[in-house]
């Protein structure tokens, strides 16, 4: 169509855009600033994946470990936990403890599942849910980045290191091997970390993703008992404040904030597949994008409305 022009009542001419082109122009300039998932190659999805992982290690190590301004920010959260009426992880500390089967357990789930279970929900988005992986890789890239300046600012000792905090540290006692945090491991993590967990963080992120995605019922269930399970753990372990959880959660918002400006929606709303699969244009309807009408659909559209 072409512009026509059409002249006032006072002499005047003017231009006038038909509303089915203006239409079309707006929708093609919001198509390309919709940032489209494309396929993850493989190859560099493990080399970001470690690169990313080895240097966030880096960093985290390297800040400063201030154990007088972390030992009385320990003793501040302390304070106002008690305050707010829900200072009790010495308690489930001491209750964990007293189960040495239990403890044990504990040990090695805080040392080993954040990575396992993190690890295997990239794999599995990655096989299944291509289109929606990047977004959600996004959310925990940003997720674990914003804890770093939590670890800078807010330099805080775990409850098993407080000064006269009748903590047990479970690691140390039954000598459990795996954690950077006790034993022979220590000293190669920054002990004075602890705000934000970064355990509640990815576990949370773990559980909402495979939530979101995932079609069994037990499945779902069991995704949002894991964020659940780690809670408790970090707590049992006397490796967290409750706190510390929320500054973990606060952190994954800001990475769920960070993939809805950068793809205009949240992972759990981008289509399955990729641009080119076999179920990309289904799922982009799914995934509440409307596919583009071809020539005949148009056609049968315009006559249709006459």
């Amino acid at each position: 169509m072409s512009d026509s022009t059409v002249t006032d009542p006072e002499g005047r001419e003017k231009v006038t855009v038909p509303r089915t082109v203006t239409g079309e122009r707006t929708g093609s300039v919001r198509e390309r600033l919709r940032r489209r998932p494309g396929r993850p190659r493989l190859w560099f999805e493990i080399l970001l994946t470690g690169v990313s992982y080895w240097v966030y290690s880096l960093i985290r190590n390297a800040v400063p470990e201030q154990k007088a301004e972390a030992l009385r920010n320990a003793d501040g959260i302390w304070r106002l936990e008690h305050h707010l009426g829900i200072a009790v992880e010495a308690s489930v500390n001491h209750a964990a403890d007293a189960v040495t089967w239990l403890i044990i357990a504990m040990n090695y789930y805080y040392a080993t599942l954040h990575f396992v279970i993190t690890i295997a929900v990239l794999v599995w988005l990655y096989r299944w849910h291509p289109g929606r992986y990047g977004a959600a890789r996004l959310v925990l890239f940003a997720t674990t980045g914003v804890a770093l300046l939590g670890y800078y600012l807010f330099p805080l000792a775990p409850p098993r290191l407080m000064r006269g905090g009748h903590f047990v540290d479970t690691v140390m006692v039954h000598q459990t091997w795996g954690s950077m945090a006790s034993g022979d491991l220590k000293h190669m993590s920054n002990q004075y970390a602890a705000m934000p967990s970064m355990h509640i963080g990815w576990s949370l992120w773990c559980g909402l993703t495979v939530f979101a995605l995932a079609s069994v019922p037990w499945v779902r269930v069991l995704a949002l008992l894991y964020p659940a399970a780690t809670l408790v753990v970090i707590v049992a372990t006397a490796n967290h404040f409750w706190l510390d959880a929320v500054g973990g959660a606060a952190c994954l918002t800001f990475g769920f904030g960070v993939a809805w400006l950068w793809y205009g929606r949240l992972p759990g709303a981008l289509p399955r597949g990729v641009d080119g699969g076999v179920d990309s244009r289904a799922d982009r309807v799914d995934g509440g994008v409307e596919p583009v009408p071809d020539a005949e659909t148009k056609s049968k559209s315009r006559a249709g409305s006459r």
